[in-house]
């Protein structure tokens, strides 16, 4: 017995029953070598048992003792088993246990989806209350470049149009700004001989009138003038330019001078602007009793002539009347008035039951009326073409802060295009009463004047219509209303259904061939007759190929070339197509046509637009039998289609295709498709501001549709939808437009016609949506920054604590001149060339308190002395 021996197994001396030997079957020794079970009961010990102790059966008589133990050496230790490590199994829990964890996992999961959707939900709405911060976006491009400064140059710093150099935009080849000649000394002798350095004098106003680029020296009329005064003695006194520029001063960026024949190489500085509309005198004198501080040299020259009128007596609607009443033998003759729905009056006279002219022929005298039988008379003889006249509408609202700014601005557009004209516009104030239930004006017609006078200043009062919401809801009824921007904003308020108001107005006007939608917060620095009658010439002479293409891009002269450069330009990018952000992935290699799409006609260019561009769906089209139609094909036009015709829509800003643009009133567009909106879109154009002119054709096809068709879109994409889907002529005049900053003009073309196939619209990368940013620096768009502040520092006001009287009087030698707030100045006030500005909001300019009348007080008598 050794010392590792077992003691639980029998000694080998050990008498005992052995255990027997048995030839197990094939069969039987197969199943067991085939059973994993035997290996796993299986062991050592036993082996060894077997191989130690076995002896004979006795039952094997035939084996003897030498074969038995052959036999013995013969077979294996484990005969039916192979050997096979022993399997080693994990412990396993219990089923309870498992189906608990499970449990206990599903409900953390459940449990924290749904935090993650009530935390996603919280923030979204946080992120829309505006209680998160969000982190900052990236500041855009354009605010790496730097502001440009000799805008703010003054009267004294003009040179000659031959020596006038810009400063913008300049090329590498040019000098730089800081080596041009700007300086406001002169060097004279004087009498000792010694050189001194003087203040260069203000130059010489002139006239505009005797320009020679102005409308009134181009295309003079014939007609009688027109004056303030009842007696014909009051003339408005005409305004005043300065010839030359301030050196340095930037080219405009945008548009042109020389498309529109407007007056290039003049300027304007405030007075000889504004003077002649009580600007720089007191108010005991008839002004307005602001501008008389500051630095006025030269101002003087304006009442050379004609001496400061006395605007506290002045009405304009009478005004106006007696301007056409002694012209209106140039005009087509009046139509009838829109009756108004009185029902019967039993003591209106006979004649009063039709309709009547606005100015009867009985209420003229006895001499007026032979005067025009005659003129009549001699027409007929000498048969010519009669004018038409326009309505100017500006619109405002009854509670509008009227300031003294506003006023002489207003005077200035109807002395300049009612008188100036002589009649052949007219002006009016459509005015919003923003309250219709504190105010019932359509209740009672004391209230309806009552609130004109008090709210309007008294010279305006009898320009006056009157407009509410709720009328326009009575008027156009039936319009499914999208709700675009939410409840608070329907579709017949003022936001959304602007032009409502100036469809009925046209309704009730039918004395005008056209209408110029005016704002209240647009200036513009030159004369507003030369403006308006040299843009609605250029539109005339457009021809309506490629118009459309034209309209909606932005002319950059200084990128584009010449305007027939632009108009190849654009007809190549449109036809062609162009490489962009909305086409990239387009004829590609393997790319599948879309279904019914020929292959082979893959292309990036777009339809040509000639003539009318129907809706979809045949139900919606509208009146369309005096359509214009093309008289030719496209190809065979030479350009001839349209010139010489009235555009019944002008537009201040590119006409652009909305159409998968980031514009959020893209789709502000109602009863169309049944108002389905599975079905596609129909054809539309916009444009942003809604100031432009329509015709009374398009006016009345907008007035007709939205009131039969319950047709009706956002204001900025109503009317040029209209005369899209009607084919009407419209155009975009390029006016010129300035940057507050130095982009580079390569860049600036980029990002304003960015749209699809180089156009300013129809795709995510256009600047009209979430791209608008880039527009604040020209002086032109709805919300500049440049616009206002440009224009405040023209009047002589402080602008971020720049300019101002100090400025324009004393040179400050300390600064540099490096940058806008570093510019010296002494050099004046400021002198801008004729540019529209837009928006002027809330101008305040120091007025001048007048002094009140002392009376002696006479000292109580004591009643008991």
């Amino acid at each position: 017995m050794g010392v590792f021996s077992n003691p639980l197994r029998s000694r080998e001396n050990r008498t005992g029953r052995l255990p027997k030997y048995e030839q197990l079957s094939p069969l039987r020794t197969k199943g067991r070598l085939s059973n994993d079970d035997d290996d796993y009961y299986s062991s050592d010990d036993e082996s060894e048992d077997y191989s130690t102790s076995s002896s004979p059966s006795a039952k094997s008589s035939r084996q003897t003792s030498g074969s038995l133990s052959s036999a013995a050496m013969m077979l294996p230790k484990r005969a039916l088993a192979t050997a096979r490590r022993p399997r080693t199994h994990l412990y396993r829990f219990p089923n309870r246990i498992i189906r608990y964890l499970c449990l206990g996992l599903l409900t953390f999961m459940v449990v924290m989806i749904m935090s993650l959707v009530r935390a996603s939900h919280v923030e979204n709405k946080m992120i829309i209350e505006g209680k998160v911060e969000k982190k900052p976006d990236p500041p855009p491009v354009w605010e790496s470049f730097g502001f440009i400064q000799r805008y703010y140059g003054g009267v004294r710093s003009i040179v000659a149009p031959s020596k006038y150099i810009p400063s913008y935009p300049r090329s590498s080849d040019e000098l730089p700004l800081d080596q041009l000649d700007i300086n406001t000394t002169v060097t004279t002798t004087s009498e000792d001989g010694k050189d001194d350095a003087v203040r260069r004098a203000v130059p010489k106003s002139k006239e505009f009138i005797d320009h020679p680029g102005s409308i009134f020296v181009t295309k003079p009329e014939k007609m009688n003038e027109c004056f303030i005064d009842k007696d014909n003695k009051v003339r408005v006194p005409p305004i005043r330019y300065l010839e030359g520029r301030p050196q340095g001063f930037p080219q405009h960026v945008e548009g042109s001078y020389d498309l529109l024949n407007l007056p290039e190489d003049i300027c304007y500085e405030r007075f000889g602007r504004y003077a002649p509309y009580g600007f720089g005198y007191s108010v005991p004198a008839g002004g307005l009793g602001i501008g008389e501080h500051g630095e006025k040299e030269g101002s003087d020259a304006v009442w050379e002539k004609t001496p400061q009128v006395d605007w506290r007596q002045v009405d304009w609607a009478d005004a106006q009347r007696r301007c056409y009443q002694s012209n209106n033998e140039r005009f087509k003759p009046m139509p009838p008035k829109t009756p108004a729905a009185r029902g019967f009056f039993v003591d209106e006279p006979a004649q009063n039951a039709t309709l009547v002219t606005r100015d009867p022929l009985d209420n003229l005298e006895p001499g007026a009326k032979a005067t025009q039988s005659d003129t009549k008379a001699d027409q007929e003889q000498k048969p010519k073409e009669k004018m038409s006249r326009t309505a100017v509408v500006i619109r405002v609202w009854d509670e509008y802060n009227w300031r003294e700014e506003d006023i002489m601005n207003v005077r200035s557009v109807i002395s300049e295009l009612a008188l100036a004209s002589g009649g052949r516009y007219d002006v009016h104030l459509l005015v919003q009463i923003k309250n219709d239930a504190a105010h019932p004006v359509w209740a009672d017609h004391e209230v309806y004047e009552r609130r004109i006078k008090e709210r309007i200043p008294e010279e305006f009062r009898g320009l006056v219509t009157l407009w509410t919401e709720t009328q326009m809801l009575s008027l156009y009824q039936g319009i499914f209303d999208l709700y675009t921007r939410g409840p608070d904003l329907p579709v017949h308020g003022v936001y959304r259904g602007l032009t409502m108001a100036m469809q009925y107005f046209g309704y009730q006007h039918p004395e005008y061939d056209f209408y110029w939608s005016w704002e209240m917060d647009i200036r513009y620095t030159g004369h507003y007759y030369d403006l308006f009658s040299k843009m609605e010439n250029w539109g005339k002479e457009q021809p309506r190929k490629g118009m459309w293409e034209r309209n909606s891009r932005f002319y950059i002269p200084s990128v584009h070339g010449s305007w027939e450069d632009f108009r190849q330009m654009a007809r190549v990018q449109s036809e062609m197509g162009t490489d962009g952000a909305d086409n990239v992935w387009k004829n590609i290699p393997g790319a599948k046509p879309k279904e019914n799409q020929d292959p082979t006609k893959i292309t990036r260019g777009e339809k040509t637009i000639w003539g009318p561009e129907r809706p979809t769906n045949e139900d919606d089209w509208f009146e369309i039998e005096n359509d214009p139609k093309p008289p030719t094909t496209y190809e065979k036009d030479k350009y001839t289609w349209g010139v010489g015709e009235e555009a019944d829509y002008i537009a201040f800003n590119p006409i652009f295709d909305p159409e998968g643009t980031t514009w959020l009133l893209s789709e502000d567009i109602t009863g169309y498709n049944k108002n389905n909106r599975d079905e596609p879109m129909p054809p539309r154009r916009a444009h942003i501001i809604t100031a432009s002119r329509m015709s009374r054709r398009l006016l009345m096809t907008m007035h007709r549709e939205t009131a039969f068709k319950k047709h009706f879109a956002f204001p900025e994409m109503w009317p040029v939808t209209v005369a899209f889907q009607h084919g009407y002529k419209a155009v975009f005049a390029p006016h010129p437009m300035y940057v507050d900053r130095e982009w580079p003009t390569e860049y600036l073309a980029q990002v304003l016609n960015g749209g699809k196939n180089g156009a300013s619209g129809g795709a995510r990368t256009a600047v009209f949506g979430q791209r608008e940013h880039n527009l604040r620096g020209l002086s032109w768009f709805y919300n500049s920054g440049f616009a206002p502040n440009l224009y405040r520092r023209w009047l002589g006001l402080k602008v971020n604590n720049d300019g101002g009287e100090e400025f324009e009087k004393t040179e400050d030698l300390s600064k540099d001149g490096s940058s806008v707030g570093q510019m010296r100045g002494g050099e004046g006030r400021m002198c801008l060339p004729p540019m529209l500005i837009h928006p002027v909001k809330g101008v305040d300019i120091p007025v001048e308190k007048i002094p009140e009348e002392t009376t002696e007080s006479v000292p109580e008598s004591d009643p008991n002395a």
